[in-house]
């Protein structure tokens, strides 16, 4: 896929797949919501989730975005990436408002600092990206 391709294709789907590196080496793979802010995919979750604590001790993660049913409409999107984590709940509530607001919230849906609170602001830094569509092949 082309980057175009690429941003309106996460821009379309709903659940992105983290996989972080778990204490005991193995990878832990969990799905959540996202947006995408400025090209990068952001996403919030409770500060003390276990993704959380894998970050902390390492980083670096892998994205998965995929979509189709069959073969030939197979399609996605893999992240190589770096994890920075906000706890500012300024930008904390910014992003569950940008998410409140993808997922059915309306545009009147807003997040304050106060509902953030327990949770941290995910911002995957890209470091590669590579895609697939079968649907060209």
């Amino acid at each position: 896929m082309t980057h175009e391709e690429v941003l309106a294709f996460l821009d379309a789907e709903r659940v992105l797949t983290v996989a972080t590196i778990g204490r005991d080496g193995f990878p832990h793979l969990m799905p959540l919501w996202y947006v995408v802010r400025d090209g990068e995919c952001w996403a919030w979750t409770y500060a003390k989730s276990q993704k959380v604590r894998n970050l902390e001790r390492d980083a670096r993660c892998t994205l998965q975005v995929e979509a189709g049913e069959t073969y030939g409409e197979l399609r996605g999107v893999m992240i190589k990436a770096a994890c920075a984590i906000h706890h500012d709940p300024e930008i904390v509530a910014a992003v569950g408002t940008d998410l409140a607001r993808r997922y059915g919230g309306g545009d009147d849906a807003h997040v304050t600092p106060a509902q953030a609170s327990k949770r941290v602001a995910l911002q995957f830094v890209a470091a590669s990206v590579a895609s697939w569509d079968h649907r060209k092949l």
